[in-house]
């Protein structure tokens, strides 16, 4: 990790004891090497959060990069909390006790359960788990329905995540 974070100019992360989520210039740390293999660059995001703006609702055309945005975030924090230098020019990161995801489409049909049923499960799991001090990314909630069934639980999703901080 090391050589890497030298090598891919990777910064040390600041963190912190409170609810600090501020990343500035951050990558994703798999796209960006992809995109190296074939001589282009990463464009570089930034992400903050604070107690008063602690929830984030992306919206956009497909292929916008909003997945890649989410996972960049949540691989950042992953790397610097195992101690690791991280894909950012710099970045402040409170501890977390979890880091949930809900991300990908996947099905169980041998058990019976659709898309849906799956995606529903460990969504409904992420909601009874996740405490204050947890990091949630959530992808697409509600895909797989109408426009008005995705859109009420995608509301209903992320009220719940906003109201019922554990």
């Amino acid at each position: 990790m090391a050589d890497l974070a030298v090598e891919q100019s990777y910064s040390c992360p600041e963190l912190t004891t409170d609810y600090s989520f501020d990343i500035q210039e951050g990558r994703h740390p798999v796209v960006e090497q992809a995109l190296r293999m074939e001589n282009k660059s990463f464009v570089p995001n930034n992400c903050a959060l604070s107690p008063g703006q602690n929830l984030w609702l992306l919206t956009g055309p497909n292929m916008a990069g909003k997945s890649t945005f989410i996972r960049q975030a949540a691989l950042i924090t992953l790397m610097a909390q195992i101690g690791c230098f991280v894909p950012a020019a710099e970045a402040t990161i409170g501890l977390v006790d979890r880091i949930f995801t809900r991300v990908g489409l996947q099905d169980d049909l041998a058990t019976g359960q659709s898309t849906f049923m799956v995606e529903m499960v460990e969504t409904a799991a992420i909601l009874n788990q996740a405490t204050k001090n947890s990091l949630v990314i959530l992808d697409e909630i509600g895909r797989g329905t109408s426009t008005y069934d995705g859109l009420s639980i995608a509301r209903s999703v992320i009220e719940h995540i906003h109201n019922h901080p554990n």
